[in-house]
């Protein structure tokens, strides 16, 4: 089929469907972390490993113990305990600020409330923190309480880009939105959905070097038979 015969919703819904085929459909299990966990480990992931993001964060509780103990940390002795992470200096006063809010706030270092608030009003209440963008908002929301959000990362972002879901100037931020107006309001939908682009994105429709021969949804991907079908992305060939 053409490509471009398409509308956005329909690659949406078309691209939801062949994944949860290609790898298999998920529950959702909002047992992983706790709500503060997921926060401060998202804040530290920006652009850093998961293996490295682990290590800030198990090695910034054992040298101060708990929340209060990272609040009040040294912001030189913080930064060398989170200094796996990628801008470590920089994340230091988000995160002992974004503590320091919460415990005002809410009386105790602690985001259980946000489970009993409209998602409009947690979304509103998480981005006003300092370093807490839509996406670790939507993270948030999304796995711990199983809100009807969608996070999108980068792969997320780059194989709705390319398969042309969203527009070629969309913003991240922006894609958020759009994205989740095309899909079932349905936290287990839009779960696998995240979790699925992220796989794909990772394996298939990587940033360099995409497998496109390999891809299944290369029939209806426009970047597939603008780009790739053309010969004109020399960076693969």
């Amino acid at each position: 089929m053409d490509a471009h015969e398409l509308s956005g919703r329909e690659k949406a819904l078309l691209t939801h469907e062949t994944l949860n085929q290609t790898y298999k459909r998920l529950t959702l299990d909002n047992s992983r972390r706790t709500p503060m966990h997921e926060l401060i480990s998202t804040m530290l992931s920006h652009r850093t490993t998961h293996a490295d993001e682990v290590m800030a964060y198990n090695t910034m509780l054992e040298r101060f113990g708990d929340w209060e103990g990272v609040m009040q940390a040294d912001t030189a002795e913080m930064a060398d305990a989170i200094k796996t992470t990628r801008y470590p200096d920089q994340k230091v006063p988000q995160i002992q600020e974004t503590l320091r809010i919460i415990k005002e706030e809410r009386g105790e270092i602690e985001i259980e409330f946000l489970r009993d608030i409209p998602v409009a009003d947690a979304m509103a209440w998480l981005t006003k923190l300092p370093g807490v963008g839509p996406k670790t908002a939507t993270l948030l929301l999304l796995f711990n309480f199983k809100k009807p959000v969608l996070p999108v990362d980068t792969h997320v972002f780059r194989v709705s880009q390319r398969v042309g879901i969203i527009g070629a100037k969309v913003t991240a931020n922006k894609a958020h939105d759009l994205l989740l107006q095309m899909l079932p309001p349905d936290p287990e939908e839009l779960f696998n959905f995240h979790k699925h682009l992220f796989w794909h994105g990772q394996r298939i429709c990587t940033w360099y070097t995409p497998k496109c021969e390999e891809c299944v949804l290369n029939s209806f991907c426009n970047y597939y038979q603008d780009v790739r079908a053309k010969g004109i992305d020399k960076k693969a060939a």
